[in-house]
């Protein structure tokens, strides 16, 4: 509700609401000092260190024709970046769950509903602020939790990366973690997705794949309402009975209490299964076989290229691994949004795959998995390493 007002706020100053929420959940509403000028300069000289030994080891562009640069930002800036970066993407996704009969229609049998007419009004008077309400506040809680560009391994067209410095240095100081060791770990994390992921044909088929995820979301009321057979608004009916949403000030107040009632029945898990559709579950299998991949291939190359250069590696590589997978259910509910599924068993799956290449060809046959388009593996060939290899060698 507080980013619901902030957002009315942001558009009556002719502001960005989605932006300003983005910029509000990050940084929790509290002003952020900058980053030091000495840990720019610090980042600076790590990911020097990391673009050269990326490129060295892989044999891949890892700063697109240019010197690669890193930004560390403070969560609001972080969210404000990002919330430009991933526009695309946030744009079709909340046009999807925006769109169709949901806020328009009156449940049949409900027309003469006192309640059910209040909340249609109310709905159709916020409507239009609740695509950068969804947007900000995804980004948002992505900027808090991040510590770099590729926490989700989502692809972008900045030449920059950027770090959130405050995140970074708060899980160094949870998990006692020398900062540069911690930095330079990051640096290799960002350096080694950016690469991947910058490659065209890789951008392309994974952003391709999102965005499709994205705006294929169902609008169909009607599987949300059944979820709501539990719901007693008895007791709602009686108090605002004859109530204005516009003209009275306890409006909106009596819409949280709704809320709190619904998050009571409403599980995530329950929500994302009634809005996801079979064009959804179709392409799943494809994008989760693509982000596998991806994984893999950069720890196989964390795990060279850290081994050798951070002492602290394997306590590092433990406590930041975890991270990835250990992420509560808000967190993990956002992932799914946007068609991720960043569990331990989708890790292990893109970790065998690299692994079952290596043992058969070396790194030379990992060296073909981005050379080509036609090269990137399929769901089978990802739990089958081998069939991706013959395919690959006839391909060629």
């Amino acid at each position: 509700m507080a980013d619901l007002f902030r957002a009315m706020g942001a558009a009556d100053q002719g502001g960005d609401p989605g932006r300003q929420i983005a910029m509000s959940v990050a940084s929790g509403d509290q002003s952020e000092p900058n980053v030091d000028p000495i840990e720019r300069i610090e980042w600076e000289r790590l990911v020097r260190v990391a673009e050269l030994q990326v490129a060295d080891r892989t044999g891949l562009d890892v700063a697109r024709g240019h010197a690669l640069t890193i930004e560390p930002v403070t969560r609001a800036v972080w969210a404000s970046r990002s919330f430009d970066a991933l526009s695309l993407l946030l744009g079709r996704l909340t046009e999807t769950l925006n769109e169709g009969p949901a806020f328009d229609d009156v449940p049949e049998g409900l027309e003469d509903d006192p309640t059910a007419a209040w909340m249609k009004g109310l709905l159709a008077s916020i409507g239009p602020l609740m695509a950068g309400l969804m947007s900000g506040t995804l980004v948002g809680r992505l900027a808090a939790r991040s510590l770099g560009t590729y926490d989700l391994p989502i692809p972008r067209s900045d030449d920059s990366l950027l770090v959130v410095a405050p995140n970074v240095a708060d899980f160094g100081n949870d998990w006692n973690l020398p900062a540069d060791d911690l930095r330079l770990w990051v640096c290799l994390h960002e350096a080694l997705h950016h690469a991947v992921l910058g490659l065209p044909h890789v951008r392309s088929a994974l952003t391709d794949l999102l965005t499709r995820h994205a705006g294929a979301f169902r609008n169909d009321p009607a599987p949300l309402r059944d979820l709501m057979d539990d719901l007693d608004l008895a007791p709602l009916r009686e108090l605002m009975g004859g109530l204005d949403p516009m003209a009275e000030p306890e409006a909106l107040m009596r819409l949280q209490q709704v809320m709190v009632e619904l998050q009571q029945v409403m599980s995530p898990d329950l929500v994302l299964g009634a809005v996801r559709s079979p064009e959804q579950e179709a392409l799943l299998p494809r994008i989760e076989a693509l982000v596998a991949v991806v994984i893999g291939y950069a720890d196989h190359f964390m795990d060279d290229i850290g081994g050798r250069l951070i002492g602290n590696y394997p306590m590092l590589t433990e406590a930041l691994r975890r991270r990835r997978v250990q992420t509560d259910e808000a967190d993990r509910f956002i992932e799914r949004i946007l068609g991720l599924n960043l569990t331990q068993d989708q890790v292990e799956r893109g970790t065998a795959f690299v692994a079952g290449v290596v043992d058969r060809a070396g790194d030379d046959g990992l060296r073909q998995l981005w050379s080509d388009e036609r090269h990137l593996p399929t769901p089978n060939e990802v739990d089958a390493p081998g069939l991706w290899l013959a395919r690959t060698e006839m391909v060629d």
